[in-house]
């Protein structure tokens, strides 16, 4: 077991965290669109039993994960991310994207089996509409150089990074456990749970681009970037959706690290921290359907491209 102090806004927290590799690039959302092909473009980890329709947590479980964790059959997604030439619109890749699942000290319970919940808002237009203190949404060089002082937070870097790019995103930590489509964020509520709501592991979203691999030339100004939601140059509109594939032996171990830094969450299935595609690769569950690509994505939505 390793033991490793992360910060996040200068507060030492109970967590763990699982790496994902993307295994999908499709025009569904099954929390939004149920049944549907006609979303913007995403990019998915973790379970590969996912489709356009909404899937239990016991669908989840009988996938493939892309994540290192064979006790995690979770799926999560966000908007993609893609370089911009022309009318040439290239995906920029994760170098890593990682779930951190914190203030684990705070949980009562652990993820509701079914639950789903979306964070962020894929309408976002404005740093006005983004409260950075409820989602924590914000984009920054990992290795600098730093310009948050001199943009919108939740706008993309104005220069040229000089390692990874990156965005986080945190989730609702507070639900109904008997409507668990009711749900919210403690931050939102003095650092409590409303009456009638109990407190799960804060889940957040750590997307770290190579922007360095998709544009080697680098970028002055307003960078030749948008996710598949929004304009050139801006991040408003990142948002993430998660559901609940967590086992259940697992999802009680999880709570056990109360007290701890950093805790590897192990279960029935393996140890937590895994080599990735040892036992199966993940890949669409529905290839004949949806698109990949994005102007299609577009013309499926009733757009022009």
């Amino acid at each position: 077991m390793r033991f490793t102090v992360i910060l996040l806004a200068g507060t030492a927290v109970a967590l763990t965290d699982i790496e994902h590799k993307p295994f999908m690039r499709k025009n569904i959302d099954p929390i939004v669109f149920p049944g549907e092909y006609i979303s913007h473009m995403h990019s998915f980890y973790g379970s590969d039993a996912i489709t356009k329709d909404l899937p239990t947590t016991e669908q989840l479980q009988n996938g493939c994960p892309s994540g290192e964790n064979p006790n995690d059959l979770s799926i999560y997604w966000a908007p993609t991310l893609y370089y911009v030439n022309g009318d040439n619109y290239t995906e920029v890749y994760p170098a890593t994207f990682k779930t951190y699942y914190e203030n684990i000290d705070k949980a009562e319970i652990p993820f509701p089996r079914d639950f789903h919940a979306v964070a962020g808002s894929a309408s976002a237009k404005t740093q006005a509409d983004i409260d950075e203190k409820i989602t924590a949404i914000t984009w920054w060089c990992d290795a600098g150089p730093e310009d948050r002082q001199n943009r919108p937070r939740a706008a993309l870097p104005r220069v040229t990074c000089s390692a990874h790019m990156q965005a986080i995103l945190r989730f609702p930590d507070c639900v109904d456990p008997d409507h668990i489509t009711n749900y919210t964020y403690a931050a939102a509520n003095g650092g409590r749970c409303p009456v009638g709501m109990k407190r799960m592991p804060s889940l957040r979203f750590s997307i770290r681009y190579d922007t360095r691999k998709a544009i080697p030339q680098g970028w002055s100004g307003v960078p030749p970037m948008k996710l598949a939601c929004g304009e050139i140059g801006e991040g408003y509109c990142l948002h993430g959706d998660f559901i609940n594939g967590w086992f259940d032996d697992a999802a009680q171990n999880m709570l056990k690290a109360k007290g701890q830094s950093f805790m590897r969450i192990d279960g029935a299935h393996g140890n937590g921290k895994q080599p990735f595609y040892t036992k199966c690769k993940p890949k669409d569950a529905d290839p004949g359907n949806g698109t990949s690509d994005y102007h299609k994505s577009l013309e499926m939505m009733g757009q022009h491209s």
